[in-house]
């Protein structure tokens, strides 16, 4: 399965869609819509309303989550906007504002 990589210095302003897992180390304002995983890594900043199977947040995400299977806080990551998902794992030092809704 392949993975796509928006590198540290790179900067997306739009809209992501794509049926493979996505990480970010980069910036991404807009929106993304993923069939797969998305990953954001320490250092990564996403300011967007997110639709994925499964995410992980280790950086920084201001944006709604929708996700069909998981949503992953890790320690260290940062989300503010609303999480919707089955299964939320939020880590011990994770920062966290905003509502849950795993009624799905």
């Amino acid at each position: 399965m392949a993975n796509t990589v928006i590198g540290a210095s790179i900067v997306i302003d739009g809209e992501i869609s794509g049926e493979e897992d996505l990480i970010v180390r980069g910036t991404v304002k807009g929106r993304i819509t993923l069939r797969e995983n998305l990953s954001v890594e320490q250092g990564g900043v996403v300011e967007a309303d997110i639709e994925t199977q499964n995410a992980t947040v280790s950086g920084q995400v201001t944006g709604n989550i929708m996700a069909s299977e998981r949503v992953e806080i890790s320690a260290g990551g940062k989300m503010v906007g609303d999480l919707k998902a089955p299964r939320i794992l939020i880590a011990d030092g994770a920062t966290f504002k905003g509502n849950v809704d795993m009624d799905v």
